[in-house]
């Protein structure tokens, strides 16, 4: 079940940022504060998969994407934990020591969120519509039990592709991803199998 709770006072997002992370991670939205639920096993398979397996193989050598998983990213009014952030190479917040920065106070360059079970999908489409709403170039949404998923880009209307009827279709990636990933439904959802 998600969760929504509200201060006694009106929260800021400056006192959400300064409280303890929590587990599973809590996004603020609204004034608001909504704690995401646990991730079961299609989740995660499907998150492992995207992230480490199939978009940083492919894009981190090159030095064109990185994937990062579950990384709170601030911006916009709002502070949202999203499955998968992509980010362009030359937006990564590098410092000094070329190490990668602890907070992402900007938007990825593609949003990727796993429908939990329990979780509200109006919720989760209000945050990937914020993401586009502040330079995001595509989010997708997956829902792993009807094997189906929305693709969202901006100002256009978000395609629905669903693995039954679409199986072997290829799937829309962001431009600067083109070239690198070749993805159809049958492969995404696939991936759910374990050995494959």
């Amino acid at each position: 079940m998600t969760f929504a709770k509200r201060s006694a006072s009106t929260t800021t997002l400056d006192r959400f940022l300064s409280q303890p992370e929590t587990k599973p991670a809590s996004e603020y939205i609204d004034g608001l504060i909504y704690q995401k639920p646990m991730p079961q096993g299609q989740h995660s398979r499907l998150q492992l998969k995207f992230c480490c397996n199939t978009v940083n193989s492919v894009t981190e050598d090159k030095q064109i994407a990185l994937a990062l998983p579950e990384l709170r990213c601030t911006f916009g009014g709002k502070s949202i934990v999203p499955n998968v952030a992509v980010f362009r190479w030359e937006r990564l917040p590098i410092n000094a020591e070329g190490e990668i920065e602890n907070v992402f106070s900007i938007s990825p360059d593609w949003v990727i969120e796993i429908l939990s079970p329990e979780q509200a999908p109006m919720r989760v489409i209000s945050n990937i519509l914020h993401c586009l709403k502040h330079g995001t170039e595509m989010g997708w949404l997956l829902f792993p039990k009807e094997r189906s998923l929305l693709i969202f880009q901006r100002d256009r209307q978000p395609i629905a592709i669903n693995s039954e009827i679409n199986s072997a279709q290829k799937l829309l990636v962001p431009s600067f991803l083109e070239t690198e990933l070749n993805l159809t439904v049958d492969q995404v959802f696939g991936w759910l199998k374990v050995g494959k």
